[in-house]
């Protein structure tokens, strides 16, 4: 690709000719508007508009996707014409500019009156573009490192109840999980600064114990402290979990926003996970939206080391399909020759059943399997979970089917008892 033009490539719906549609998105997200206007000389349309790069036409829909005002006062009937569209834009027009870029990717596109449908679906960035934003901190190997963790995948778990725990109930849950062997724990989405278990008082008394299991063991437990908050706030309890001895925080992606990500990553050294709760309203319409591959770069030009990308046979609404390309999307450079992959996090009603599916379609284990049912409601306790679901990866590893493994495996054996009935 030109290294001074960012790609981005869309799916549309409109009942006008697709090549008139590229040309006013082209246009509305560059120099132009719906008319040309005093100062839009030749010259500046030739440096700063978008172009558009190709256009391949689709089967049409019998009709429209979304609703829209503007033709429904005109009477349009239709036909309701797809397209994918590729536009490039002049990084010149954005510079190291994450608001702007999502702003120019992604903005007044939705509400064209000329579509009846719009999903961004892919977006690429030039290596030396890429090169002016931050880097994962930690990463893949980072976070191997950290845990300890030199192979296989890291086994984690997410703090239940969500929320209602005091500090010391929740640290004392954290102990009984760090005994259990698991790599990770990480708060849930809605649980940050709540009364009944301030971060102020909950990181002292989480990392004590963390720290008191490291001393005996050797093993560092990554905790992902919840501190999705505003951007000042989020400093601070970072800054409290790093002299506490932690080496993760987590943020709520869509809620912080780029630019508090991106301050929260230039602030602190800390591992960063990103939580994307909330993705499903920009990505579950298919004709509306923004695809994970593109949300996933916006949000790793922020600096972020973890994604989350729900999990394989999982509890929520995403195929399995999406789950897989998600987390290759992980695993993608953005840019060549910059190594800024992270690692994808994989939850949502996972346990040790939903492992061979999870190996045999990523085919690596440089990966987050997070399990909160799955390790704490097994029928003989967490310790119990953390090894049914470490047994089910040493079995898909070797090609061997679950219950084969499950014969010499008594955890493995009544997690599939009890979890695979439901």
């Amino acid at each position: 690709m030109a290294t001074d033009r960012i790609l981005a490539s869309y799916l549309i719906e409109t009942p006008e000719p697709p090549e008139k549609v590229a040309e006013v998105m082209a246009g509305e997200q560059s120099c132009g508007t719906f008319t040309r206007v005093e100062g839009e000389t030749d010259a500046l349309r030739a440096r700063a508009r978008a172009t558009v790069e190709s256009i391949v036409e689709l089967a049409p829909a019998t009709s429209p996707s979304l609703p829209n005002a503007l033709l429904e006062r005109k009477g349009t009937q239709g036909p309701w014409r797809r397209a994918r569209i590729e536009i490039s834009f002049p990084v010149a027009n954005i510079g190291a500019n994450l608001p702007t870029l999502a702003a120019t990717v992604a903005g007044n596109l939705y509400d064209l009156g000329e579509v009846s449908g719009l999903r961004l679906e892919t977006v690429h960035v030039p290596a030396a573009y890429r090169a002016r934003f931050e880097l994962p901190r930690i990463g893949i190997a980072g976070t191997r490192r950290l845990t300890g963790v030199a192979s296989g995948a890291l086994v984690g778990t997410i703090i239940k109840p969500n929320v209602g725990f005091s500090a010391a109930e929740t640290a004392e849950l954290v102990a009984r999980l760090c005994a259990a062997g698991v790599d990770f724990i990480k708060d849930d989405e809605v649980c940050a600064d709540p009364d009944h278990a301030p971060l102020a008082e909950r990181v002292p008394a989480v990392m004590a114990v963390v720290r008191a299991h490291q001393e005996r063991t050797g093993k560092h437990v990554m905790v992902a402290f919840n501190i999705t908050d505003e951007t000042d706030a989020m400093k601070r309890h970072a800054d409290l979990v790093e002299r506490e001895g932690g080496s993760c925080v987590m943020a709520s992606l869509n809620w912080c926003g780029h630019s508090g990500i991106q301050t929260l990553r230039r602030h602190t050294p800390l591992t960063l996970h990103g939580h994307r709760n909330g993705f499903g309203a920009l990505s579950r319409h298919p004709l509306l939206g923004i695809s994970f591959q593109a949300y996933q770069t916006l949000w790793r030009l922020a600096g972020v080391d973890h994604m989350h990308v729900h999990g394989l046979q999982g509890k929520f609404s995403q195929p399995d399909e999406e789950v897989i390309a998600s987390a290759q999307d992980c695993f993608t450079p953005l840019a060549e020759g910059i190594d800024d992959r992270v690692m994808p996090a994989f939850s949502s009603g996972q346990w040790a059943g939903t492992v061979p599916a999870t190996w045999t379609a990523i085919g690596s284990d440089d990966l987050l399997f997070m399990s909160g049912g799955g390790i704490l409601a097994h029928p003989q306790g967490p310790a119990a979970g953390v090894a049914s679901i470490r047994q089910a990866w040493a079995a898909a590893r070797a090609g061997t089917p679950l219950d084969e493994a499950a014969r010499s495996a008594p955890e493995l054996a009544a997690a599939l008892a009890f979890f695979g009935k439901r």
